[in-house]
């Protein structure tokens, strides 16, 4: 009787996507939660290539999991069909967010959802960034890559100049539609801003399609709160909600460079908003759904005044879970988790927090998880991209002493020493 064996070394690789050997112990992911909680199966990832070379379907998902019985072997899954658009029919242009500098799970879905608007057609999905050398445009859909960082600067708050370069990319390629994501102040301003422009410049059907959740025969469906769902024509603008389509899996594309014939002349831009900086917010006041960065405490951490200190020292966000909630450590508010808060961090930090069911649905979006933790066998070390096994209240004032700001010592430790002394 063969044994299934996992190693744990490459379950925390394929777990983390920015890990550089993460495409060679990666498997398709045929079932996951979505962030309303509601179990999702991918059926073009069920199953596995026989001896003939058939791909057999099997919906109970035992052929993906049996295939990561061989450690680090390769993936069963075929290799992506490459797609290769030597001259397109026209364009649909993409303007990913990239926080961070690199594709979202939000970009994905939009690159999908321009993918699914090409179709069969010789339409090519057109990338266009705001900055150089972005990854992963190939494996998300893109046939072709417009590169404006040269006509803006990225580093600023500046969206006329961003509006003025996507004005002269639509007069020169006339593409078929524009995709935005619905965010702001990233897509759904700009998006907006250049609906209003090509309005004002007489070009017909400018008027966008704001939360957009899903395309379907020639109809776009949007959100409008308690109301039923808009639908309308597809425009020629579309600002869209996140999952608004699957993102790419089966092919992958060029991504080929490609350059405006206008990227050396000078670009009309109307004087309107000038960029003093950025603001120091206090991380405190920001709302935790909205938080990029979070400190989260369990019932592991037993010096509070060391946490907030380090909290203050890291720029983070304060979080916690539920059982240091429900012991008066942290207030409702700051609870993560299914009963608490959904948090979509970029980077999650749970210290001393053992990882209950509910906790873990509550940081499912989450970039980066990295725990730090007494327990190696617990569920959010084996959830984390990085795990610390040792004391948390330790390992905060060691990073605090690290960074020069140690955690004070009371004062009554203070006069205690004295008196020894």
């Amino acid at each position: 009787m063969s044994v299934r064996r996992i190693d744990p070394h490459a379950e925390r690789i394929r777990r983390n996507r920015l890990h550089p050997r993460h495409r060679e112990f990666a498997r398709p992911a045929w079932r996951w939660t979505s962030a309303e909680g509601v179990t999702r199966i991918n059926p073009h990832a069920l199953g596995a290539i026989g001896p003939n070379g058939i791909k057999r379907l099997d919906r109970s998902g035992a052929s993906v999991e049996a295939s990561i019985a061989g450690g680090g072997q390769a993936s069963t899954e075929p290799a992506r069909r490459q797609i290769t658009l030597e001259v397109p029919s026209g364009y649909i242009m993409v303007v990913p967010e990239l926080a961070e500098g690199r594709l979202s799970d939000h970009d994905r879905d939009l690159l999908g959802l321009a993918r699914q608007l090409a179709g069969d057609t010789d339409l090519a999905v057109t990338a266009v960034t705001f900055l150089s050398d972005v990854a992963g445009l190939e494996e998300a859909g893109a046939d072709r890559r417009l590169d404006l960082a040269n006509l803006v600067d990225a580093e600023t708050y500046d969206p006329e100049s961003r509006l003025a370069a996507l004005v002269a990319a639509e007069r020169e390629l006339v593409p078929s539609h524009w995709i935005f994501a619905d965010d702001f102040p990233g897509g759904g301003d700009l998006g907006r801003r250049l609906a209003a422009r090509l309005t004002s410049d007489g070009v017909q059907e400018a008027r966008p399609a704001t939360r957009v959740w899903q395309v379907a025969d020639g109809r776009s469906l949007s959100r409008a709160g308690d109301r039923q769902d808009i639908q309308r024509d597809v425009p020629k603008i579309l600002i869209a909600l996140a999952e608004c389509a699957d993102p790419v899996s089966e092919t992958r594309h060029e991504a080929r460079p490609m350059t405006l014939e206008a990227d050396n002349a000078a670009i009309e831009i109307t004087a309107g908003i000038v960029d003093r900086g950025r603001v120091a917010v206090d991380p405190q006041q920001i709302p935790l759904a909205q938080a990029p960065f979070i400190l989260s405490a369990g019932r592991g951490v037993a010096d509070w005044a060391g946490f907030h200190h380090a909290a203050d020292v890291l720029g983070a966000s304060e979080g916690a879970s539920r059982v240091a909630v429900d012991d008066g450590n942290m207030p409702r508010a700051r609870q993560v988790g299914a009963t608490g808060t959904f948090v979509a961090a970029s980077c999650y930090i749970a210290v001393g927090i053992s990882g209950a069911v509910q906790h873990l649905q509550g940081i499912t979006r989450c970039q980066r998880v990295i725990a730090i933790n007494r327990d190696p066998t617990c569920d959010m070390v084996k959830r984390a991209d990085l795990a610390i096994i040792a004391d948390g209240d330790a390992v905060l004032a060691a990073v605090c002493q690290q960074l020069g700001r140690p955690t004070p010592v009371p004062a009554a430790t203070e006069e205690r020493c004295h008196d020894a002394a």
